[in-house]
């Protein structure tokens, strides 16, 4: 068991990428924290791994606050950090993207890990140490039309990543971030568009998309101490798509 006596808080955990990994983690030994806007998948998610669930819009001060806290009342700390939640827009021109979408995005996709870190960087100080994970994209690494705001979204998180990690470090303090392609998510369709999933496909080398399990084996490794050694990584869970 790679995670045990871990604990560990996953935002966008009640569907996707964040249910794979809260559940990875989970059965490699960790205490979850499950936090998601949809309460009845959110809260299913976290019956079934035995964690523990909180409503909570990472894009609000307030709600990251108590998310934070109810890991450390239910679990005493926080020892693994992942920012998973995440919008989009739909591919189509960036002219067409409102200002409101706009936002919404970078408050959900950026802001909301400037919140955690307000919150977890100190708890983790105190432990003396922890791991922080963020969900950014093969679209911040290799931008494509069609998802300009988002792809933006995306390169700040992979900035910001390696930015932390550069003055964490001596905090013992590891920051890394998840670079998936596209997979099936709820965010599927927004990604493609008008564009077929097999036209998408065929620009994988591996020739498919990501699934939820291949980011929870990454974001597993990323927690484990098997990664003590790695901070400030933007890991690319792509099947060649970057190359």
């Amino acid at each position: 068991m790679q995670l045990d006596d871990r604990v560990a808080l996953v935002t966008g955990a009640a569907s996707g990428f964040g249910e794979a990994i809260a559940r990875r983690y989970a059965a490699e030994g960790a205490s979850v924290v499950v936090a998601d806007l949809n309460d009845q998948t959110g809260r299913k998610v976290a019956e079934e791994i035995g964690g523990a669930y909180v409503h909570a819009d990472v894009s609000d001060r307030d709600d990251v606050r108590a998310m934070i806290g109810t890991a450390v009342e239910r679990y005493g700390r926080l020892d693994t950090m992942v920012n998973n939640a995440g919008v989009t827009h739909v591919n189509r021109p960036m002219l067409e993207v409102g200002e409101e979408e706009f936002d919404r995005i970078f408050a959900v996709n950026v802001k909301a890990i400037y919140l955690a870190a307000m919150e977890t960087v100190p708890l983790m100080r105190e432990q003396g140490g922890g791991c922080i994970i963020n969900t950014a994209s093969t679209a911040g690494l290799r931008p494509r039309p069609g998802l300009t705001w988002y792809n933006a979204s995306k390169g700040a998180v992979i900035t910001l990543t390696k930015s932390m990690a550069a003055e964490l470090g001596p905090d013992n303090i590891r920051v890394n971030a998840l670079c998936p392609v596209a997979g099936d998510t709820p965010l599927l369709p927004s990604f493609l568009g008008a564009n077929s999933r097999e036209a998408f496909e065929a620009t994988v080398p591996l020739g498919r998309l990501s699934t939820s399990e291949d980011v929870a084996k990454a974001a597993l490794w990323l927690a484990s101490d098997e990664a003590s050694f790695i901070t400030g990584v933007a890991l690319e869970v792509d099947g060649g798509r970057c190359v």
